[in-house]
């Protein structure tokens, strides 16, 4: 039961984290923009694009009408947050990289214990095991 809960949790906050970024990207495009550039990123055409990733994954994730897709997203938010974090620290900015960092963690949560909580079991999460 405590893993149900571990996930719902883990699962929320990650959305959380991913929604209320999408929002920024949305809410002050410039300042994004340039941080973007910062990093070395052609933010012209990458803003929209992380915009929409940013809100579909979590939904996916959380709505689960295809199982392939939410393995998917979690694969997709993995690779992004590898990425996002090692980009902050190759410009000299570890601060940068703790979303990245919190981001990993409720992801490996998340998904270690999705077929706990799940009714269709991922074929790719960790064998499923309840913490009572």
């Amino acid at each position: 039961m405590i893993t149900i809960y571990i996930y719902w949790i883990s699962t929320a906050l990650l959305s959380l984290l991913y929604v209320s970024s999408a929002l920024l990207y949305l809410g002050k495009a410039s300042f994004v923009r340039s941080a973007q550039a910062e990093l070395g990123f052609s933010a012209t055409f990458l803003v929209p694009f992380m915009v929409l990733i940013k809100l579909l994954a979590p939904t996916v994730i959380l709505s689960r009408f295809n199982l392939a897709l939410s393995d998917l997203a979690y694969a997709g938010i993995l690779y992004h947050l590898l990425l996002s974090g090692l980009a902050q620290l190759s410009v000299g900015k570890p601060k940068g990289a703790i979303p990245a960092v919190l981001g990993l963690a409720l992801l490996a949560v998340s998904f270690t214990t999705q077929n706990v909580a799940r009714e269709m079991p991922s074929p790719y999460a960790p064998a499923a095991y309840a913490i009572n």
